[in-house]
């Protein structure tokens, strides 16, 4: 064979723990708005100045920047692909052989991948009842996942692969990943909420009067999108306009 008749083999694929820290594919990267404070109190002071945007889907201002992450869907396939055996285990146990949880309401787990064992922490953030133990655990597997390397490239500093957009002066840091998967989650519940059983209704729950100012506070990106959901609700749920006939008059 001659040397142009050479052809060159392709890259072999990383394997193991070095998947672990290859970069995920863009269809595996989804995209967070990350607005300044000046654009959110924008958007605040006039709901119709944002748009709705066709990169995340969301409701913004239309100059916004967005970062991007690996949600928890595309972190689990990653560790299957890495190792079909992976395993996750609490470092403690309370008396009732349940993972123990500490006094910050957070849990230390150990996560196994290809025979190696980290340990990552996972927290709710005040959040109480099933849904807060679901959201330790996967805040634990994604904190220990990153000790293996996985979206280090997202994580670091919180920035676009070193690219970083306008401030404004806002004083805040880019969000963490954990708390954008926290925050994402809470606004889809309460999008999902509003969907099945009324803005009305939602709005009116205790539980809505507690997350949201929390939501608008910490992640306004998200609860724009939420704001954006109640809105649409009402105008599709306006009261039909009053009859033009009223009692006996007749118009001509």
């Amino acid at each position: 064979m001659t040397k142009h008749e050479a052809i060159e083999a392709p890259a072999e694929k990383p394997r193991g723990l070095d998947l672990m820290r290859a970069p995920f594919e863009p269809h595996q990267i989804s995209k967070l708005p990350k607005p300044t404070k000046k654009q959110t109190e924008a958007l605040r002071a006039d709901f119709k100045t944002g748009i709705r945007c066709t990169v995340c889907g969301g409701w913004h201002h239309k100059d916004v920047v967005h970062l991007d992450y690996v949600g928890h869907a595309a972190l689990t396939d990653r560790l299957l692909e890495c190792d079909p055996s992976w395993n996750w285990e609490p470092v403690s146990f309370d008396e009732r052989g349940q993972p123990m949880i500490d006094q910050n309401g957070g849990m230390w787990i150990k996560l196994t991948v290809c025979g190696q064992t980290r340990l990552g922490y996972g927290h709710a953030d005040g959040k109480r009842g099933g849904d807060a133990v679901k959201e330790i655990i996967g805040d634990a597997l994604r904190n220990a996942a990153m000790r293996f390397g996985a979206a280090l490239d997202l994580w670091h500093k919180g920035d676009l692969h070193g690219i970083e957009g306008p401030t404004d002066g806002d004083e805040a840091a880019t969000p963490k990943a954990e708390e954008v998967w926290a925050a994402e989650r809470m606004s889809d519940q309460m999008i999902t909420a509003i969907r099945k059983s009324g803005a009305d209704v939602v709005q009116a729950s205790p539980k809505f009067q507690q997350d949201f100012p929390r939501l608008k506070k910490e992640a306004p990106e998200f609860a724009a999108r939420v704001e954006a959901e109640i809105e649409t609700w009402k105008q599709a749920n306006k009261p039909a306009p009053s009859s033009l006939i009223d009692g006996d008059e007749i118009p001509y």
